[in-house]
């Protein structure tokens, strides 16, 4: 017998879905479970549910996953992705854009859902020169420590124009463009991505073919709330720059990428997630892993296994397990020609890390 791959990492599965795909998860501080699905081309019944009793429950209510002409900034309509902020909250990234279609008027926003109540308590919407015809308003990060309300940091992964971070001021509603086309929010030009021994490019149903070129898309926050790490999608580098400098808008955004840190190669991911003690969780879709950056940039491999079929989004929970969604996003027929090659399930899986999440506050 022949010596094969070695294997590692201890991971279960928490909930399989046979229904649309799914990209984001977000564990509440009290340990209750949400996900979103967004209309990508899958039936999509909601683009926000809870995980109740072993089943999907469309959170925060059925009507608020119902879209009409009257109602775009109230309803959710195409939602990347969701994060609980431990205290009380869970934040909806909502694209406003099905199909990555230039986002519908109004409709891409943050939403700012009261967990007690499970009731809209505030949605923020966004001007023309924040959100961009271009724009693909990926993931979300807030922090509670600075300003009135807090702010929240939004990476912009746009395929056709410039990646960014987007600040947001939870006080006024007040949003701008930070990083907007800089190296380190725009696509790697020289990555070849190779997926399942493949390499990974958009192949259309007419024969035709582009590179897989997305900008600025995971992102994490320090557990102090003043360093924000981020990476586009199509790349395998990892970046940080300190939140103070994000917000500070006499510094010129020309000048702001003399504030980026560079950390080097972590593999190509899409989400990203922080610890209390400091250490950034990271996919590998290269590579069916997922991997832990210490505080002093060392890089570690924690799991590897061929059923970790593109790590998407990342979550830790009050139990102090990592909770990741596996959707096998490379294998949508927008790669191959128009075929799509997904096999059901999709899945949430979680593993222990024997630490709890970052604070907000």
């Amino acid at each position: 017998m022949l010596p094969s791959e070695k294997y590692f990492g201890k991971f279960e599965a928490v909930f399989l879905f046979y229904g649309a795909m799914p990209t984001g998860v977000a564990v509440s501080e009290t340990g209750r479970i949400f996900i979103c699905f967004p209309k990508w081309g899958d039936d999509v019944k909601f683009t926000v549910a809870e995980i109740v009793h072993d089943t999907l429950q469309p959170y925060p209510s059925l009507d608020a996953n119902v879209v009409s002409p009257s109602n775009i900034t109230t309803s959710l309509i195409s939602v990347q992705s969701v994060v609980a902020d431990g205290i009380g909250t869970l934040w909806i990234l909502d694209t406003g854009a099905p199909n990555f279609s230039e986002p519908i008027k109004g409709g891409a926003k943050l939403v700012a859902v009261d967990l007690n109540s499970n009731t809209i308590r505030r949605v923020y919407t966004f001007t023309e020169d924040v959100v961009l015809p271009t724009t693909y308003l990926n993931d979300v990060r807030v922090d509670f420590r600075v300003g009135k309300a807090g702010y929240a940091y939004i990476t912009d992964s746009s395929s056709r124009g410039p990646g960014a971070i987007i600040v947001v001021d939870l006080e006024t509603g007040y949003a701008w463009r930070r990083l907007n086309g800089a190296n380190s929010t725009s696509p790697d030009l020289y990555l070849l991505p190779k997926v399942e021994g493949k390499v990974l490019m958009n192949r259309n149903k007419d024969g035709s073919t582009s590179p897989f070129r997305l900008a600025s898309d995971g992102i994490a926050i320090s557990p102090d709330g003043k360093m924000l790490y981020f990476c586009p999608l199509s790349s395998r580098h990892l970046y940080s720059i300190s939140t103070e400098a994000l917000r500070d808008r006499t510094i010129p955004d020309m000048h702001l990428q003399y504030h980026v840190k560079y950390w080097g190669e972590k593999g190509a991911s899409d989400g990203m997630i922080t610890d209390a003690k400091g250490n950034v969780y990271a996919g590998d879709y290269e590579n069916n892993s997922i991997r832990k950056i210490l505080s002093d940039g060392i890089m570690e491999t924690i799991a590897h296994d061929p059923r970790i079929l593109w790590p998407d989004t990342f979550s830790i929970g009050p139990d102090q397990y990592l909770y990741f969604i596996v959707n096998q996003l490379h294998r949508q027929s927008r790669f191959h020609y128009g075929n799509d090659l997904r096999q059901k399930p999709y899945s949430l899986l979680r593993m222990k890390i024997d630490e709890p999440p970052a604070s907000t506050f």
